[in-house]
C-alpha cells in the first residue's frame, strides 16, 4: 500500500503545530485540531474508498491472430455499501495498443461499472493481460491507496495468414501422388471402406460395429496415400535473416465495432515475420486440403512436431509459431544434412529459408535424390536489410530444377506463393532486383 501525501498539507500542519505551540492560544490549537481531523479524515476516507472494490476481466477466447481485433470485458464491483467518488483502474498488460486503463468517476454502491476494449492484433506472440492496481483517494486529494491485483491471463497471439492456395500442389508433380484405391497391408490415416476378413488381418483392422451387424468379421480397408505427409522446415538460424528498424503504426482513432479483423495488416520488414507467416499459411493450407503436416526448426531448442492432420495439430503448431525467434545457431545446411536421413521416400518438403548459402541447395538435391520431392521458398534477405546477394542462391535452385518461390520485402504472399520462380510452372526472371513474369 503507498500513501501519497502532498508536501503543502504536510508543511501546512507543521506550520500550525508551531504557531499553536509558540502562541498558546486557542485559536491557533482550534485551528491545528481541525488540521488534523481533517488529515484523519481524509486518512479513512481515502482507505475506504479503495477497499471492497473487485475487478473481473472476461474474455471470449484467450486466442488471437494477427489482423483481427481481441475484444475484453472488464467490470469493477462495488461491494461496499458507500459510494466511491472516483476509482482509478491502472492496467499493465503488455499487448500491444490494449488500453484498459480509465478513471470511474461516482461509483454508487453495490454497483458495477462495465467498459468493453477491442484491440486489434498487430504482432504474434504470447502476452499476459494484467496485472492490474486500484488506485483511490479522498476528495482533497490528500492521500491514495493503491491496491494491487496480481492476476494474470495468458493471451497467445497467432501469426497472420494469407491464401495460398495457388501454392503449387504436391501430387501434381510425382508420379503416384493421387490415393491410390487398393488392398493394402498397412494401415493408414485414410480409410476407404470395408470388406470381409481376409486370413491375417490384424485386429486393428477389424470393423467391429458392422461385424455385429452382419454376424461375420468385417475388415476396414485403406487408402495408400504416398504424399500423405508434408514436411515444412522453417529456417530460423539467426545469421541468415535481416530486417529493418520499425515501429508498430499509430492506434486506430475509431475501431470499425463491427469488423471482425482489420483489411490488410502490413508486415514488418523482417525475414523472421515473413517466414512465420508463410510457415503459417502453408500449415493451414495443407492441413485444411487433409494433408498430415510435420514441422521442424532450429532455434535455441530444436522444435519438431511429427505429421498429424486436424484442428489438434493446427493449434499445436500455431502456438508454436506464434512464439518462434530467429535464434538458431546451427545453418540451414547442416539441418537439413543431419535432419534429412530420417525423411521417408515420397515425401514432400517444404523449406522456408532467406539463408543466401548456395551449400543447403546442394543438401536439398541430395535429399532429392533419395525421393523426397522438395520445395523451397526463398526470401529475398537484401530487400529487407543489410544481406549478401539472394540470386546465385535462385539461381542454383534453377539449375538443380528445385520447384522454388521467390518473396521480396512488401510484396503480396498471395500472389508470390502462386508463382514459381523455378522449376515447374510459370518462369520468372530477376530484373532490376524485382520478379518479371514471361
Amino acid at each position: 500500500m503507498n500513501v501519497t501525501r502532498p508536501i503543502s498539507v504536510l508543511l501546512l500542519w507543521i506550520i500550525a503545530l508551531v504557531f499553536a505551540m509558540t502562541s498558546g492560544r486557542d485559536l491557533a490549537f482550534n485551528l491545528l485540531y481541525f488540521i488534523s481531523g481533517v488529515i484523519v479524515a481524509a486518512l479513512i476516507w481515502a482507505w475506504a474508498n479503495q477497499h471492497k472494490l473487485g475487478l473481473r476481466r472476461a474474455t471470449r477466447v484467450q486466442r488471437s491472430q494477427v489482423g483481427k481485433y481481441f475484444e475484453e470485458t472488464l467490470e469493477l464491483i462495488n461491494r461496499s455499501r458507500f459510494p466511491k467518488l472516483w476509482v482509478e483502474v491502472h492496467d499493465y498488460s503488455n499487448l500491444p495498443g490494449h488500453h484498459v486503463s480509465r478513471v470511474v468517476n461516482s461509483l454508487g454502491r453495490n454497483a458495477t461499472s462495465r467498459w468493453q476494449v477491442r484491440t486489434l492484433s498487430r504482432r504474434r506472440g504470447r502476452y499476459n493481460l494484467g496485472p492490474v492496481t486500484i488506485t483511490s483517494g479522498d476528495p482533497l486529494g490528500i492521500f491514495r491507496f493503491t491496491r494491487p491485483l496480481p492476476e494474470v491471463t495468458a493471451l497467445v497471439v497467432t501469426p497472420q495468414t494469407v491464401d495460398v492456395s495457388h501454392f503449387m500442389p504436391p501430387s501434381g508433380y510425382l508420379s503416384g501422388g493421387e490415393i491410390l484405391r487398393r488392398r493394402t497391408p498397412y494401415v493408414t490415416a485414410s480409410v476407404s471402406g470395408i470388406r470381409d476378413y481376409a486370413p491375417g488381418d490384424s485386429f486393428n483392422r477389424i470393423h467391429w460395429p458392422s461385424s455385429a451387424r452382419t454376424g461375420r468379421l468385417i475388415s476396414k480397408e485403406f487408402e495408400l496415400d504416398p504424399l500423405s505427409d508434408v514436411w515444412l522446415f522453417l529456417d530460423m538460424y539467426g545469421d541468415a535473416h535481416a530486417e529493418t528498424p520499425w515501429e508498430l503504426p499509430a492506434d486506430d482513432v475509431e475501431l470499425p465495432w463491427l469488423a471482425r479483423r482489420a483489411e490488410q495488416i502490413t508486415l514488418p520488414p523482417s525475414t523472421v515475420e515473413y517466414s512465420v507467416t508463410i510457415a503459417a499459411s502453408l500449415v493451414q493450407h495443407f492441413l485444411e486440403a487433409d494433408r498430415e503436416v510435420g514441422f521442424l526448426s532450429y532455434t535455441a531448442t530444436r522444435e519438431v512436431v511429427q505429421p498429424d492432420r486436424g484442428e489438434r495439430q493446427l493449434i499445436r503448431l500455431q502456438e508454436i509459431l506464434a512464439v518462434i525467434q530467429a535464434e538458431g545457431r546451427v545453418p540451414l545446411a547442416q539441418v537439413l544434412a543431419s535432419e534429412g536421413a530420417a525423411l521417408a521416400r515420397h515425401i514432400t518438403l517444404i523449406v522456408v529459408t532467406p539463408s543466401t548459402d548456395t551449400r543447403w541447395v546442394t543438401a536439398l538435391r541430395g535429399l532429392r535424390a533419395r525421393g523426397v520431392y522438395a520445395i523451397a521458398v526463398l526470401l529475398a534477405a537484401r530487400t529487407f536489410g543489410p544481406a549478401p546477394d539472394w540470386e546465385p542462391v535462385l539461381g542454383e535452385l534453377q539449375a538443380n530444377g528445385v520447384p522454388a518461390y521467390l518473396v521480396q520485402n512488401g510484396d503480396d504472399l498471395s500472389l508470390a506463393l502462386g508463382r514459381p520462380a523455378s522449376g515447374n510452372g510459370p518462369r520468372q526472371v530477376i530484373a532490376a532486383g524485382r520478379p518479371e513474369r514471361r
